[in-house]
């Protein structure tokens, strides 16, 4: 099996490294990341000004290449480079992708620009706590996910979360409460005015959702679909209609 595995924390992040490790027990991996990172820019594509990739040294012994472009940009530049890939796999990212988190991650619009392309694709997040992350405890359910998502009949794209401790694995749904998004003002060591977006869940998380999963220790798997369109409202508009 060819791998191609991408982040948006950047080429040089440890979470790239670890599930490169992990991923090389399943078939042959190479590496297209960001050049620096990527964090939060969602599923972009540089458009307006052209892309360039250049291999960099062995990373833990993978062929590694670094692009000028997004997330999203890795994945379509791996692809190419490549002619085709089985699998394609984002992350480890550097903090958790949960609930309304999934429609700015850069780390799951890789894995979902690998589905654009026509390859099963899995992103993986992990929980952090301040300190320097580490994966060992991490890597034996990052191999259970990869050796269950690529037998037989699976989702095309699954979202995982890891939490620090892993006691187990389960299915997810998206958590769609409510989150207090916030501007907190401030100032540099200038005197300038600063800005930054910070968010905060304000509802407990709904239980078998991929928040409530983790608040178990559980690795949360939620498989996403492409398609954007609210069936239950389309149903009740046709009818209207009618």
């Amino acid at each position: 099996m060819r791998i191609l595995i991408s982040n948006d924390d950047g080429i040089f992040s440890p979470g790239l490294v670890a599930l490169a490790e992990v991923a090389s027990q399943f078939g042959d991996v190479v590496i297209f990341a960001p050049d620096f990172e990527q964090s939060a820019v969602g599923h972009a594509i540089t458009i307006r000004r052209p892309l360039q990739y250049h291999r960099v040294k062995m990373i833990s012994g993978f062929e590694a290449y670094r692009v000028n472009g997004t997330p999203a940009d890795c994945v379509a530049m791996g692809l190419y480079h490549l002619g085709k890939a089985d699998l394609v796999l984002s992350g480890i990212n550097l903090g958790s992708n949960l609930g309304s988190d999934i429609w700015h991650s850069g780390t799951v619009a890789a894995a979902k620009q690998g589905v654009i392309l026509g390859v099963q694709a899995i992103a993986f997040s992990q929980v952090v706590n301040g300190s320097e992350p580490t994966y060992d405890l991490q890597k034996p359910y990052i191999a259970r996910v990869i050796e269950m998502l690529t037998r037989g009949d699976q989702p095309r794209l699954v979202n995982v979360n890891l939490p620090l401790e892993p006691a187990g694995i389960c299915w997810t749904h998206q958590s769609v409460r409510q989150y207090n998004g916030k501007v907190v003002e401030g100032q540099d060591a200038n005197g300038r005015q600063l800005y930054w977006f910070a968010a905060t869940p304000l509802t407990n998380p709904d239980e078998n959702s991929d928040r409530w999963a983790i608040d178990q220790n559980l690795v949360s798997m939620t498989p996403i679909r492409m398609s954007l369109t609210d069936d239950a409202w389309l149903e009740r508009l046709n009818q209207r209609a009618v």
